[in-house]
């Protein structure tokens, strides 16, 4: 059997009793491969959640193979050795479950939801394609084309999309980072049937991968299942290192985008630290407070007082290397770049000198707080939150902590963060410019 282990470290901080509960439920184990469990045992509804995390994304790829973990998203459905085309979902659905999968710049994610009778099913069906995925040059054509149409849906016709991918340029000279998760279409259109072997071998294998479950299920019963259908899949080669190389930023980068458009918008980000490090929950309670909700500071200001922007959102994302901190602004017609950016700037200036209010401070906590707590009620939401946090802090127990963590900021933490990471020198601005056919 793998050896199991319910509580091998202590939880960093004394958690809040729910939160208790939960970490005492977790038990770990591994396999000779390097494959690692976490089960997650909950017995209130008789489901489950299955998640696999793969540590690979953008940040793995390099010229000439960017969008390969994403197209390896496409690719996972669409048959293995025992599994053969179109069987996955079909097997899956016949059992009553639902599956699906997502890839960012650090991690590809695959999940399903299903009732627990089915879990060796599932496990038959995830094990097959870790063990034999089948590449073939009728399927590599196939997906090929349908992420190109989805990338020409999302970015080549889509300003969002436009933008933020001459954002990451901007932001990013060096690292990964700098292209987008869908990839450049030229390499997209030129990704060979060898290097999506070689990329199976070394980033889809049992040492690059961690399985959550969570739900109704006996924990010996799936470790015995896990040890039967995975235990014989080889583990891979070890995957290379990533080089974070990126400059210092040391002056303010424009670029604009020039497509047909009602209003000029705006993207303007900054790098901030890694996801582990601990500014980066600062700056997680810097984002619920600038944005979250009609009182926040940034739509209360922006938008209804001085109705400079139609919208405004904050994006902040934990990453493995330093990722971006990103306020889009949408503008009403007639409205100018100019007037918008000065609004944020001055706000994110008070912000630096002033911090937040108590109240302000307070209730973004309380938010942080709020959405952890309703993610952990379902057993799919519980297996995710506690992988990512496994992934991206090192340890699900610093997920579990984050409310505590949450609580010990201060309004000098904010002020300190702004002034570290949000100042102009490090400030990079994509503007839309709408060009003439904006009426058609």
């Amino acid at each position: 059997m793998p050896k199991a282990n319910p509580r091998s470290r202590p939880a960093p901080v004394k958690l809040q009793p729910a939160l208790e509960a939960i970490a005492d439920s977790v038990i770990e184990a591994s396999l000779p491969n390097g494959l690692k469990i976490r089960l997650v045992p909950n017995s209130s509804v008789p489901t489950c959640s299955y998640y696999t995390f793969f540590k690979v994304g953008a940040r793995n790829e390099r010229p000439g193979i960017t969008g390969i973990s994403h197209l390896f998203e496409h690719m996972m459905f669409n048959g293995a050795k025992k599994y053969g085309p179109g069987m996955f979902d079909k097997v899956l659905e016949s059992n009553g479950g639902s599956s699906n999968a997502y890839t960012s710049n650090d991690l590809t994610v695959y999940y399903e939801d299903f009732m627990a009778e089915a879990l060796e099913t599932v496990i038959d069906l995830e094990s097959d394609r870790m063990k034999s995925l089948a590449v073939t040059p009728k399927m590599l054509a196939s997906e090929r084309q349908v992420v190109m149409e989805e990338r020409r849906l999302r970015v080549d016709n889509e300003i969002a999309g436009m933008m933020d991918e001459e954002l990451g340029a901007l932001v990013y000279k060096a690292h990964p980072y700098r292209w987008p998760v869908i990839g450049w279409m030229g390499d997209i259109e030129n990704i060979k049937r060898e290097d999506c072997l070689e990329y199976f071998r070394t980033y889809y294998a049992p040492n690059n991968a961690t399985v959550y479950i969570a739900g109704d299920f006996d924990p010996k019963q799936a470790l015995a299942l896990i040890k039967k259908y995975y235990g014989s899949i080889k583990a891979g080669p070890g995957t290379p290192p990533v080089l974070d190389a990126e400059p210092e930023q040391k002056g303010e980068r424009r670029a604009e985008v020039h497509h047909p458009a009602q209003a000029h918008s705006l993207m303007i980000a900054w790098r901030g630290p890694k996801g582990d490090d601990r500014d980066t929950f600062v700056l997680d309670v810097v984002q619920y407070a600038l944005s979250v909700g009609q009182s926040s500071r940034l739509t209360r200001r922006l938008v209804f007082d001085l109705e400079v922007a139609v919208g405004v959102s904050v994006d902040w994302t934990w990453r493995f290397d330093p990722g971006t901190f990103t306020v889009g602004l949408e503008l009403k017609p007639g409205g100018t770049p100019a007037e918008a950016e000065n609004a944020l700037y001055a706000e994110l200036e008070r912000l630096g000198k002033d911090g937040l209010e108590a109240r302000e401070l307070e209730k973004a906590k309380n938010n942080l707080a709020a959405t952890l707590m309703r993610e952990l009620t379902t057993n799919s939401g519980r297996a995710h939150a506690l992988g990512t946090y496994e992934m991206m802090l090192g340890d699900w127990r610093r997920g579990l902590a984050l409310p505590s963590a949450y609580e010990g900021i201060t309004s000098d933490d904010v002020k300190r963060v702004v002034q570290k990471y949000l100042g102009r020198e490090r400030r990079n601005v994509v503007t839309l410019i709408p060009t003439n056919g904006a009426e058609a």
